[in-house]
């Protein structure tokens, strides 16, 4: 144990001096990841907000045709402008994000009782416009249906012929429960910057050792090779330990600043959710640590390493993608898959939602043992007399 905390004591020192590896492993993921995640929220979520708020400009040929239905646009927000010469080729050219017509014939099947078409003239391929352009169709679907429902009262029919199965909907969703569909990707974040904390120093447990031609006198020392490899493990996980602290810090610190209120959304991470994370993500150290050796042990150069480890930085994010396309529900089944069960866990936390006892041993003690495992195999593999070539 002496020869292991001697080895981590020189590890920890020797790469707090080495600038390139302290930047990646302090800089570049827990503060990067953070703060280009909040701003990129920021940005979505007043986008969404001005969108929902601020008056569209809607360019409409005929609008003398329809001044009933130009008034009820204009109530709601949609102020109509002169028509361009050819609106579908504004609309291609991206002048204008759609255009409205109103035929000729408008005002003559309207008054007769007869349906009136329009024509919304609009790009579906312009993502940049879909929120003002599901807007204006809303608007238009709610006009139609007014007209519809005052024609048969009219005639002495009672609406709810057209009704015939009212839907009322139970929103059992809390505030911050709605906020995950915006921060349920926020572990991933989490997750890539305890890897990439420890990275560079998988690399030179191996790959630098060999490159520089020090791995074969180190191997010399009175000093067991699993030994050697646990102490660099051991110092691997101390970055990566303070990459997620500092992650998650930064995470309590900007999420607050995220306009969550604007869309009925409330964010709930706290110091203490951000300690209730961080034990939680604890035994995935040991998982992203011992993962990073192993492959670093097949490589021969930093370059090499470096080129096979970005790769596989994806892998253990892959099920944090899968349970977001797919809407996973936690359940104590998926507690034994590891960075999984930590993403569900985490996700609960945010949704202040209360965590049994059993899913977080679960998740601890299957992913401990995961990564244990992958740590002996690191160390089984720093036996071969592979290992110097």
């Amino acid at each position: 144990m002496r020869s292991i905390l001697t080895v981590f004591r020189k590890e920890v020192v020797d790469n707090f001096r080495d600038r390139r590896t302290l930047f990646s492993s302090l800089v570049f993921g827990p503060l990067l990841g953070p703060v280009m995640f909040t701003l990129m929220m920021s940005l979505v979520l007043d986008k969404a907000g001005d969108s929902a708020e601020k008056d569209i400009d809607l360019p409409v040929a005929g609008a003398e045709l329809a001044p009933n239905l130009l008034a009820f646009l204009g109530q709601n927000g949609i102020v109509a402008e002169a028509p361009p010469d050819d609106p579908r080729q504004s609309v291609r050219d991206g002048t204008h994000d759609m255009v409205l017509i109103i035929p000729a014939d408008f005002p003559a099947r309207f008054t007769a009782g007869e349906p009136a078409s329009v024509q919304l003239v609009l790009d579906e391929s312009d993502s940049h416009a879909a929120a003002s352009i599901s807007r204006v169709r809303r608007l238009l679907r709610i006009y139609s249906q007014q007209i519809g429902s005052l024609r048969l009262q009219a005639r002495g029919v009672s609406t709810g012929v057209i009704h015939p199965v009212v839907v009322q909907n139970l929103d059992v969703s809390t505030p911050t429960g709605r906020s995950v569909v915006i921060l349920g990707m926020m572990t991933y974040f989490i997750l890539f910057s305890i890897l990439i904390g420890g990275m560079y120093l998988a690399i030179d447990a191996t790959a630098g050792e060999r490159e520089r031609g020090s791995l074969e006198p180190l191997l010399t020392l009175p000093v067991a090779r699993h030994e050697l490899i646990l102490g660099k493990i051991a110092a691997t996980c101390f970055y990566m330990l303070l990459s997620l602290t500092l992650t998650v810090s930064l995470f309590t610190v900007l999420l607050p600043l995220v306009p969550l209120d604007a869309l009925g959304m409330n964010v709930n991470f706290t110091a203490v959710s951000a300690l209730q994370s961080i034990g939680i993500m604890i035994p995935f150290i040991l998982v992203g640590a011992g993962l990073l050796t192993v492959v670093a042990s097949f490589t021969h150069s930093y370059k090499e390493a470096q080129t096979w480890l970005s790769v596989v930085l994806i892998v253990p994010t892959v099920p944090i993608l899968v349970a977001a396309l797919q809407s996973l529900k936690p359940t104590l089944v998926l507690m034994l898959v590891p960075s999984l069960s930590q993403h569900l866990l985490i996700t609960e936390i945010i949704k202040d939602e209360p965590v049994p006892l059993s899913w977080t041993l679960v998740s601890v003690v299957s992913t401990t043992v995961f990564g244990v495992l992958l740590i002996a195999l690191a160390a089984r593999l720093y036996q071969r007399e592979k290992i110097l070539g």
